[in-house]
């Protein structure tokens, strides 16, 4: 059996990072002169996938058929191995179910860690078009200085078009040197209308510094207002957060903003032990295997607050997010404000490879505490407010923020035209 080690219990992943400086790997394209090596590597990511990946009808298909076409092959060096595990994968049709070469799984590990360089956008398809859409440029990142806003759409790399590109093809594409520059030829939805405007940007690559909360205590009339942004459920997340909030109870904060706009998700377990901050008691996700069973995870009565509390989402809070604002909204801890989250409900686990490459693998699905599933379809918030125009990082909660503004009416009760709680 070929080595392979699993890595990270479970990982709400899938929003491909665009932030790893490129790594050259030596041997990958070196003749391969034990055939049977690349046989039992090949088939062993087959197994992975095999034991553990959610369909257990493989997207109707034989899964032991799939491993005979490409086993079989010929493989002249390591890249041969891998394009053929690509191809055996893309079978399921799954975007997150995924081969990571070395320099890939490396990034997907950085980018958890917290410690990143290259452009900094995380990244999706969107269906039914196969879209490349940007779900949130990171914070303070190359990208967002260029300019690149969520759901941006991605149709050009170096003038090479995206159409048929995979995510991790696109994510090479945008790879290289610090100091180096990328050119993104983008469109981007124009407001209140059904158009798109085209422009291009460059992007210098450099190091990004991934800082999961900015936080500031705000005197709002008479309440102290703790303002959490928290940018990416990250291997530093859930202690940042349980470190501001200890600190702003101390300091007489009566009531929370927390800022999930833009956070495209991270690591499961972060979001879980935020979410346990937050809620005193009741289930937070439960989650669904291949054989339909369920798991529910709950909070543990610890919460750190139980102050008033809103949430601000849109249409870049996915994942992680999701988790968290899902688990919020339907314990009656919080209520939404803002616009329609992402919509993804999949649960990956990675895998590293004796080479250093890694597979993700999509091996559950998860449901909120009223067990709705909202992949692809997202949560609605309780209030719904739409950004009529961008706004700079400085502006984020303050009063030149429209939906932070509707947060703190929300949480004083005086805003007038609450909208229906729902998740579709």
């Amino acid at each position: 059996m070929v080595k392979q080690r699993r890595i990270w219990s479970w990982l709400v992943i899938g929003l491909v990072t665009i932030a790893v400086q490129f790594f050259w790997i030596g041997g990958a394209n070196a003749a391969i002169t034990d055939y049977l090596q690349e046989q039992k590597f090949l088939t062993n990511v087959w197994q992975i996938v095999n034991r553990s990946y959610v369909d257990a009808d493989f997207n109707h298909q034989n899964w032991y058929k799939v491993r005979r076409n490409f086993v079989n092959r010929k493989f002249n060096s390591r890249e041969d191995t891998y394009q053929s595990i690509r191809e055996m994968l893309a079978t399921l049709d799954d975007p997150f179910t995924r081969f990571l070469e070395p320099d890939k799984f490396k990034s997907m590990q950085t980018s958890t860690s917290g410690a990143l360089t290259g452009v900094g956008l995380q990244i999706a398809v969107d269906e039914p078009d196969n879209n490349v859409t940007v779900i949130s440029p990171i914070e303070g990142s190359p990208a967002e200085i260029a300019g690149v806003r969520s759901r941006d759409r991605i149709v050009g790399i170096d003038n090479i078009p995206t159409k048929g590109l995979s995510l991790d093809e696109c994510a090479t594409r945008m790879r290289g040197k610090i100091g180096s520059e990328v050119k993104l030829s983008l469109e981007r939805p124009i407001a209140n209308s059904s158009g798109f405007e085209k422009l291009d940007v460059v992007i210098k690559r450099d190091r990004i510094e991934v800082t999961p909360i900015i936080a500031k205590l705000n005197q709002e009339d008479n309440h102290k207002v703790g303002y959490i942004r928290l940018n990416q459920f990250n291997g530093n997340a859930s202690a940042d957060m349980e470190k501001t909030l200890k600190k702003f109870e101390l300091e007489g904060a009566d009531r929370y903003v927390l800022d999930l706009r833009g956070n495209p998700g991270g690591l499961f377990d972060a979001g879980l032990q935020i979410a346990r901050m937050w809620i005193p008691e009741g289930t937070v996700v439960y989650t669904v295997d291949r054989h339909g069973v369920q798991e529910s995870f709950d909070a543990k009565g610890d919460a750190i607050t139980t102050d008033p509390l809103a949430v601000l989402t849109d249409g870049g809070s996915a994942s992680a997010s999701e988790i968290l604002a899902g688990a919020l909204q339907e314990n009656d801890r919080a209520q939404l404000v803002g616009t329609k989250t992402y919509g993804k409900g999949l649960i990956q686990s990675l895998y590293e490879l004796e080479d250093g490459s890694g597979l993700a693998v999509t091996i559950a699905k998860y449901e909120t505490p009223l067990h709705h599933n909202i992949h692809k379809r997202g949560i609605i918030p309780n209030v719904e407010v739409m950004m009529t125009e961008p706004i700079t990082r400085k502006q984020l909660g303050t009063s030149e923020d429209p939906q932070y503004v509707a947060a703190l009416s929300v949480l004083d009760g005086t805003y007038k035209t609450m909208a229906a709680k729902s998740t579709t």
